[in-house]
C-alpha cells in the first residue's frame, strides 16, 4: 500500500469510526479533513471504500437507495452507507497507535493530528516529538543550502527561500507549544489545548 492510500484508508475509518455515511457525505467530509494537505483526490475514494469492503473493515447499507446528485462522470450513484465492522474499528485503532516515522511525514502527521482527540497521550507526544525532530533536521539542511547557494540566487528566489524557512521555523515554535502544553497536562499544570492568541491556536487557524 502507498503512503497515500494509507493517509486515504486512515481517514476514511477515522471519519466512519464516529458514525456511518454515504459516499457523497463521506466525500465532503474527506475534503475538509485532507484538502489542506493535498492527499486527497475524489478518484480514489470510491476504489479505496471497495477495497476496505473487500478486506471486511466496511460493510455496505442500503445498495439500492435514493440517490446522491449526478456527477459529469459518473451520473447517478447509488446512495450507498458504509458502516464500520469489528475488524474496521480494531484496523483503526491501530492506525491511531501508530507512532512511527511514518507519522511524522507531512501528509500522515496533518492526519494523525486530525484525531488527535481519540490518541492516547503517550502516542501523541511520540508523534508530535518526532515532528519535531523532522522538522529540525529539515531546518539544518534548509540552512545550510542557503548559506551555500546565497550569492547565487535572485532577489526574488531568495526571498522564496527565506519564506519556506520561516515557514517551517513557525511550525517547529507551534510543535514546541503543543508539547509544552502535552507535558503541562500531564502534570496537571495547565489545559488540554494552547491559551488564547498561542502560537498553537494561531497555527492551527492558518490549516
Amino acid at each position: 500500500m502507498s503512503r497515500r492510500s494509507g493517509i486515504l484508508e486512515f481517514a476514511v475509518l477515522g471519519l466512519l469510526h464516529d458514525s456511518p455515511m454515504h459516499g457523497y457525505e463521506l466525500r465532503k467530509r474527506l475534503n475538509v479533513l485532507l484538502g489542506s494537505f493535498r492527499a486527497f483526490s475524489y478518484g480514489t475514494l470510491y476504489p479505496c471504500l471497495k477495497g476496505l469492503v473487500a478486506q471486511g473493515y466496511l460493510v455496505e447499507d442500503n445498495p439500492d437507495a435514493e440517490y446522491i446528485p449526478a456527477t459529469a462522470l459518473n451520473g447517478k450513484r447509488s446512495k450507498i452507507v458504509y458502516r464500520l465492522t469489528g475488524e474496521g474499528k480494531q484496523r483503526f485503532e491501530e492506525l491511531l497507535a501508530d507512532s512511527g516515522p511514518d507519522a511524522w511525514e507531512d501528509e500522515h502527521f496533518g492526519v494523525h493530528f486530525a484525531f488527535f482527540g481519540q490518541t492516547d497521550r503517550a502516542v501523541r507526544m511520540r508523534v508530535l516529538e518526532g515532528r519535531r525532530n523532522r522538522l529540525e533536521e529539515r531546518l539544518e539542511r534548509m540552512r545550510a543550502s542557503l548559506a551555500r547557494t546565497r550569492e547565487r540566487l535572485d532577489a526574488y528566489t531568495l526571498e522564496l527561500q527565506r519564506h519556506g524557512l520561516e515557514s517551517v521555523e513557525r511550525e517547529v515554535r507551534w510543535l514546541n507549544e503543543l508539547i509544552e502544553t502535552e507535558r503541562a497536562n500531564r502534570n496537571g499544570r495547565g489545559p488540554a489545548t494552547g491559551p488564547p492568541g498561542s502560537e498553537a491556536e494561531q497555527h492551527h487557524a492558518e490549516q
